[in-house]
């Protein structure tokens, strides 16, 4: 059983990257304000080796975006060079909302399915023999790893195209606190690492009391470890950062509090 009223979610994706999230939200009953803890920018003009990438994209089997914003930005590069796609790159998508801008881009794409992350990916049988291939991976500046060191591991030849970066919003930790108390803030929604990392950065939740009766809802395991290393308690694991994935999460969180009050 729920309990009323409903909860205020503060949604916290890059600005115009939360609109459908935020609808679904409203339409299941929660009250939602808004919060960006990330903004995205295009690098600028491309280092010669990050060129030769691009001008290198018919010479690779295997070409993988890690994220929606990827293939925002990095088709733009591409397509600029490459204004049809060259036969013999398969294009891959770590999640569901990567794989549609693909598409909407006109390509087609192979995903890892139901487990939307990077060993989702890895599992896939086009990526477990790769010696010899080439795989370029179009991503944001820094990030996890994990795809170039297990595909250099199976014997592929792995670059990184980066197209964009992540920086950190300019937020006042106070004002953010003292809005989270005044809209009465339940639950927080982090899409990533970066994002709870910026989110932490602003109110270390272990110099406040205050904090204690919110919950984040974050996008994997690995995540939530961060969130509890970082001082946050209990957060609640969705599958993955996918709309479907955050509003399932949302909602359990939500029947799960109605049963303990």
């Amino acid at each position: 059983m729920r309990p009323g009223p409903a909860p205020t979610v503060l949604v916290t994706r890059p600005a115009g990257q939360g609109d459908s999230l935020c609808e679904r939200l409203e339409a299941a009953g929660f009250t939602v304000t808004r919060q960006p803890l990330l903004a995205l920018e295009p690098l600028g003009g491309l280092a010669p080796a990050q060129r030769r990438l691009v001008e290198d994209l018919d010479r690779y089997q295997h070409c993988i975006f890690i994220s929606r914003n990827a293939v925002r930005f990095g088709l733009e590069l591409l397509f600029d060079y490459w204004p049809q796609w060259p036969p013999g790159v398969a294009c891959y998508a770590v999640g569901d909302s990567t794989a549609a801008a693909l598409r909407e881009a006109g390509l087609a794409v192979r995903t890892p399915g139901a487990d939307m992350t990077s060993e989702g990916l890895l599992a896939l049988p086009e990526l477990a023999a790769v010696r010899g291939d080439r795989v370029l991976i179009v991503k944001g500046e820094g990030g996890r790893q994990a795809l170039r060191e297990t595909l250099a591991s199976r014997g592929a030849e792995v670059d990184e195209l980066a197209c964009y970066r992540r920086v950190a919003p300019a937020l006042d930790g106070a004002g953010l606190r003292d809005r989270l108390a005044r809209e009465a803030v339940r639950l927080i929604l982090i899409s990533s690492g970066e994002a709870l990392a910026n989110l932490t950065a602003l109110l270390r939740p272990r110099e406040t009391h205050k904090l204690a009766d919110i919950t984040l809802v974050v996008p994997s395991a690995r995540v939530a470890e961060e969130a509890v290393a970082a001082g946050w308690q209990q957060p609640v694991v969705a599958a993955n950062a996918a709309d479907d994935a955050m509003l399932a999460a949302a909602q359990r969180w939500w029947s799960a509090l109605g049963e303990s009050e």
